[in-house]
């Protein structure tokens, strides 16, 4: 329940002509004030620049526009700096969230709107039948009213709409920074992929030469058929794992393919980056986990999420507060059953109104105060959510931590273990040369160089991938800008 209270003046047609249509030119310039304030200013809502991205196609290099349809006849061999801006500008995701941002600036907008006067004009003319005959009569008018006051409620309003605005471009930068790490791994993953399959081509090369001086020696009696036989199953072995490597290089150039949403029929590939395999400089731990802390996108909106929630508290409890409003009018009236003319029944009819009117609240049932406890239950949960993702991303961070040290750890084994592998494998290749005889020992560390190679190459690739991601955490982006 509210209790209204209304002041007005009316004036009637007590005046001249000449200062009643003054008056009415003065009202109706008042009322339509909104027309002539400047806008408010306007939601400033970020708009994703279309970058200019290189695209090696059968011509050569060429720059194309990212707003442009890929043509899918082109072969497109792209770097990971141009993956990650690919992604950025044409991701159907982070497209959809910066249209959840626009809509979000114009909710701003309309609530920085809100503060301006309101004014509608209304005409009305009636047909009357009566007894004594039928008659026309009609009425016009222009009606306008302002907030003055509403206990803080429209700047609070304008305050949480800021707020969710800034939420809606940092929820954007989160996923963003999400595809990022997904593409990193994809591409760091097809170089993996094809150093193993240049490995195996070189592999194969030796296998098929140790075949064909098998051959020879077998031809001259030197090598029993078995050894050869040995040869060539160690030649079928490496080309199928060549198969394999090229398989799984044809997966992850898919899986990248599809991260960045790019059609079907489109010829992806990736250009190699030696400087993608070098591990960076780390920091430590505390400098890391005190960086995710205050650059980190997702930490920033559950701050604001909380600021969000306090202004949504702040417009309940002006609902406990008294309104105050401006409002006036100006008409007048006409009837053909009345004595005299067109103008001057509008002239005598004339009208203008102005008043104000407060409105306190009194009782609603509690409705309002109820309102306001859930909204500081509200604050509570934000609270609790922003730590909690403080509290993850700090985890995260130390768990990223923890898999860069495994993996250099990784590294420096599979390092050593590759350099006593490839010593004993070129004994065993010169103890065979001396003896021209295929020997089960030097199978056997050709067996165990390989298997050295490849704990290598994985090791490699791994140290390098974890210290990006761990570094990313810190702010570091995973490519120079």
């Amino acid at each position: 329940m509210a209790m209204a209270i209304k002041q007005s003046h009316n004036k009637t047609s007590l005046c001249t002509a000449g200062s009643k249509f003054k008056f009415v030119a003065l009202l109706v310039a008042a009322g339509f004030l909104a027309a002539a304030i400047p806008n408010p200013a306007q939601a400033q809502v970020p708009q994703t620049t279309q970058d200019s991205i290189t695209v090696t196609d059968s011509a050569g290099i060429r720059p194309i526009d990212a707003a442009v349809s890929l043509n899918t006849a082109d072969s497109l061999i792209w770097d990971l700096k141009t993956c990650l801006e690919y992604a950025r500008a044409h991701n159907i995701t982070i497209q959809t969230m910066q249209l959840t941002e626009q809509s979000a600036g114009k909710d701003l907008e309309q609530s920085k709107y809100n503060r301006l006067p309101s004014v509608d004009a209304s005409i009305s003319q009636n047909l009357n039948h009566q007894h004594s005959g039928t008659g026309i009569n009609g009425t016009y008018g222009v009606n306008g009213d302002m907030t003055l006051y509403q206990g803080g409620y429209l700047k609070n309003d304008i305050k949480s709409k800021q707020l969710s605005l800034q939420a809606a471009g940092l929820d954007i930068q989160t996923t963003e920074n999400d595809i990022t790490l997904s593409i990193t791994q994809a591409y760091l993953n097809i170089l993996l992929a094809k150093e193993n399959i240049t490995y195996y081509k070189g592999l194969i090369e030796s296998s098929q030469a140790l075949v064909d001086q098998g051959a020879q020696f077998y031809k001259v009696g030197t090598v029993a058929k078995k050894n050869l036989l040995e040869l060539q199953a160690t030649l079928a072995s490496d080309k199928y794992q060549l198969v394999n490597a090229e398989n799984t290089a044809k997966q992850y150039i898919l899986t990248l393919k599809q991260i960045l949403q790019l059609p079907t029929g489109t010829n992806f590939d990736i250009s190699s980056d030696a400087n993608l395999q070098d591990v960076p400089a780390l920091l430590p731990l505390t400098e890391a986990q005190n960086s995710a802390l205050n650059t980190r996108p997702e930490v920033a909106s559950s701050a604001i999420n909380v600021e969000v929630e306090e202004a949504e508290l702040a417009k309940i409890k002006a609902g406990l507060k008294p309104t105050l409003s401006l409002g006036g009018s100006v008409g007048s009236s006409y009837g053909s059953t009345i004595s005299g003319g067109y103008f001057p029944q509008l002239n005598n009819n004339f009208y203008q109104q102005l008043g104000l009117t407060l409105s306190i609240p009194i009782f609603d049932r509690k409705q309002t105060r109820i309102s306001a406890s859930k909204a500081d239950i509200a604050i509570k949960q934000a609270q609790l959510s922003l730590e909690n993702t403080k509290l993850q991303l700090t985890q995260q961070v130390e768990q990223a931590y923890l898999n860069v040290n495994n993996a250099l750890s990784q590294y420096e084994a599979a390092l050593q273990q590759l350099t006593y592998a490839q010593e004993a494998y070129r004994v065993a290749g010169e103890e065979m040369k001396v003896s021209n005889y295929v020997t089960a020992d030097y199978l056997q560390q050709k067996t165990v160089y390989v298997q050295a190679e490849q704990n290598f190459i994985q090791a490699k690739y791994t140290a390098a991938l974890q210290a990006r991601i761990y570094n990313f955490y810190a702010g570091i982006p995973v490519v120079n800008k």
